[in-house]
């Protein structure tokens, strides 16, 4: 009898330890589903199935509002279970995907707290290598129960978390993440922060190297950040950024933000510039049309009579032009590595505002406004 009540209760605090994870994992992921949808395009491509990395943004949508689910469900018992014996399968499966991060596909970071938390794949491994006895636990506890056996109010608690998740990831998708865990989030100023980051003991970097995939050939090729044939962005699409030689530090990106255009390197003059300075952020010219066109247009115009300077950041290649039109006005534009704009806003087009170099508003394009100072 003793020994069911410590079992009872063993599995209680596993059941509870287990959600939480769930939930923070879930959650750090579903509020930021662009940068999810990166590292899913990471893992289709390392394993090969990169014809399943169109849908990437619907896996992440889908799989991280699952897991968001699954913690909720565990934490208030909500047909636990079949909960069991989907976050016995999961941590099961989890936990062979990051032994092969760790061993024979290594990655830098296995993404399994989003941009919140950084961990190397050994990490990863330990943590799931723990929490497998846990869902092990729960779901021998509750192996008696019947499957397919709830009540009305599980019902609707499970059509309420789903709902949730799923809504959630949606929002962030259609606008920006509710929680910004990235390095360029409001309230930082970007020069310096990339001096603070150059001041910081060379033992503790390593070799950033960029990971670029050929657009003809579909290889994967890797380049130094001082090398600039990945800025031809007709050949090379940025598949992933990672540290060669201290996996143990993952840097940000924000020491990487570089600006530059035929007339030569801006980077300095934007993040120096006093007062109010719009990022337009545009991700391809010939995809930049409708709503999201005449918001910009709206903007560059809104700009131009507040008197604030004006200028657009693309991936896309400029082929030597160093303007583009919003409607009857040329705003002068600069190419910005994909990986850099991907990081700084998770949008496919948008917008960033500094006031006096530092970061004082994030818009998604279809949230774009004129903003009152």
């Amino acid at each position: 009898m003793r020994t069911q009540r410590l079992f009872k209760w063993l599995s209680h605090l596993c059941r509870v330890l287990l959600a939480l994870t769930f939930i923070l994992s879930g959650f750090t992921k579903t509020v930021d589903p662009w940068g999810t949808a990166l590292k899913v395009s990471e893992y289709l491509t390392i394993y090969g199935w990169d014809v399943l990395r169109p849908a990437a943004m619907a896996f992440s949508i889908w799989l991280c509002g699952a897991e968001l689910m699954m913690g909720c469900m565990l934490l208030f018992k909500v047909r636990i279970r079949m909960v069991s014996i989907f976050a016995l399968a999961s941590m099961a499966l989890f936990t062979l995907i990051t032994l092969l991060s760790a061993t024979v596909l290594p990655v830098e970071d296995c993404g399994c707290f989003g941009e919140a938390i950084k961990l190397t794949p050994w990490q990863t491994f330990f943590k799931n290598l723990a929490l497998l006895p846990m869902a092990f636990v729960v779901w021998w506890r509750y192996r008696p129960d019947r499957i397919f056996c709830f009540s009305r109010l599980e019902l609707l608690l499970t059509i309420v978390f789903f709902t949730g998740s799923m809504s959630l990831g949606y929002y962030c998708y259609r606008h920006l993440p509710l929680v910004d865990f990235l390095p360029y989030k409001k309230g930082v100023h970007i020069r310096e922060e990339m001096l603070r980051q150059a001041e910081q003991p060379a033992e503790e970097e390593g070799e950033t190297l960029l990971v670029y995939r050929n657009r003809r050939n579909g290889r994967l090729r890797e380049f130094a950040l001082e090398d600039t044939e990945w800025q031809n962005a007709e050949k090379w699409e940025w598949v992933d950024t990672r540290t060669e030689s201290a996996p143990m530090v993952v840097r940000p990106l924000i020491g990487e933000f570089a600006v530059a255009n035929a007339d030569g390197d801006a980077t300095e003059r934007l993040l120096t510039t006093p007062g109010r300075v719009y990022l337009l952020c545009v991700t391809s010219f010939d995809r930049l049309r409708g709503g999201c066109l005449r918001r910009m247009t709206a903007l560059v115009a809104a700009a131009r009579a507040e008197g604030a300077e004006v200028v657009c950041l693309t991936p896309d290649p400029l082929y030597g032009t160093t303007e583009h039109r919003f409607g009857d006005r040329s705003v002068t534009c600069y190419n910005i590595d994909a990986s850099t704009m991907k990081t700084m806003l998770r949008a496919r087009n948008g917008l960033v505002v500094l006031d006096d170099g530092v970061i004082t508003d994030k818009r998604n394009c279809r949230d774009i406004r004129p903003l009152k100072r």
